[in-house]
């Protein structure tokens, strides 16, 4: 009897030590959902206001044409783009992220006094629009660059009416982290 006894302890104790080297599985809980990118927060918060915004290799970048921005052949900003360019301030202010302004222009030479070529054109228009966006809307110059490219890198052709009108924009392209 006592032998038969000392076998069950011994099966006893065999089974708890076994049980107690088997890894403990947690509960299956869901994955920790990732939080979505400053950049595609801010192109869909810009998409809802009717801007549209295309992520690049580059960052998110806001094509915004000369028509709604600048008077043909100028620099300043129109009264008619302050509600767009508040719209962009209002995404751009929260995030870190540097912002480049780059101004472009269609092929046509300029003739006026105040730009002497398309280069000081779409330069000055990147310009005014940094002294906007720091000056009324507070965002920080130290985010901001400004860059021309003039009639380089165009979107249409120079040949046609409406491929120029799409040449001469300013991208804001905000660059990633």
């Amino acid at each position: 009897m006592v032998s038969y006894l000392d076998v069950l302890t011994i099966l006893l104790i065999f089974f708890i030590a076994t049980a107690a080297k088997l890894p403990v599985r947690p509960p299956a809980t869901a994955p920790a959902p990732v939080p979505p990118s400053p950049l595609s927060v801010a192109q869909d918060s810009l998409q809802q206001h009717g801007i549209p915004a295309r992520m690049e290799p580059r960052g998110l970048v806001i094509s915004l044409p000369q028509t709604i921005l600048f008077a043909s052949g100028d620099d300043r900003v129109s009264e008619d783009a302050l509600p767009t360019v508040n719209r962009i301030a209002e995404v751009l202010r929260p995030i870190p992220n540097r912002v480049n302004l780059i101004g472009y222009a269609d092929s046509l030479p300029i003739h006026n006094r105040r730009f002497r070529n398309n280069w000081e054109l779409s330069a000055a228009r990147g310009l005014r629009l940094l002294e906007l966006l720091s000056g009324q809307y507070a965002i920080p110059e130290s985010r901001l660059s400004v860059s021309s490219d003039g009639a380089n890198q165009p979107r249409g052709s120079n040949q046609t009416v409406d491929g120029r009108a799409s040449n001469r924009r300013v991208e804001i392209v905000i660059l990633p982290e």
